[in-house]
């Protein structure tokens, strides 16, 4: 039994992008038993994607939440299947509950004036953990298993390319957490 492992490229930024993956995929494979989300940005400024939303959140998130979405029926059929849907400890840093508890949408796709770099991701890993939890609640009972994982501080990459602050903590914190 050998595995097999293929590439194949999507725009997050573009849901039609994600649609055309999903469709490109299922036109090609019968099963998937393994789907990782690891696709994500940091540190960006504020802009739009074509479909009018916040890019840190639609990156990180809905790209991958949709993708799953339209992946779901191939992941049952497959079974046993797993999402594995990288996160951050950075998540534990925020929020997305106004002040009586309930969920508000604003804060998953702000405004320019209410954005700030940082939270944006740190909300983006927030509903990477919470859709994973939910996801393995609805779809265990059929086989698939989704799991968030953080994979540690990733000081080799270049998340932090895009503001020298977030490159001076990374640097200053280094001694003080573990790194792949």
């Amino acid at each position: 039994h050998k595995a097999k492992v293929e590439a194949m490229t999507l725009d997050l930024a573009l849901l039609r992008s994600v649609q055309h993956f999903a469709q490109a995929f299922k036109a090609k494979h019968a099963s998937l038993h393994v789907l990782v989300c690891n696709a994500g940005v940091f540190a960006l400024p504020w802009s739009l994607t074509k479909d009018g939303l916040e890019t840190t959140f639609q990156v990180n998130h809905l790209g991958h939440f949709y993708l799953v979405q339209l992946l779901q029926d191939v992941l049952c059929r497959s079974a046993p299947a797993r999402v594995v849907v990288v996160s951050s400890e950075s998540h534990r840093f925020t929020d997305i509950n106004d002040s009586s508890g309930k969920l508000d949408f604003s804060r998953l796709s702000p405004s320019k004036n209410d954005y700030w770099a940082m939270l944006a991701y740190n909300r983006s890993k927030l509903c990477n953990i919470l859709f994973s939890n939910e996801l393995h609640r609805r779809l265990s009972p059929r086989g698939v298993t989704s799991n968030a994982v953080h994979p540690g501080n990733m000081f080799y990459s270049s998340l932090h390319r895009n503001w020298w602050v977030y490159t001076l903590l990374f640097t200053l914190g280094r001694p003080f957490t573990k790194s792949m």
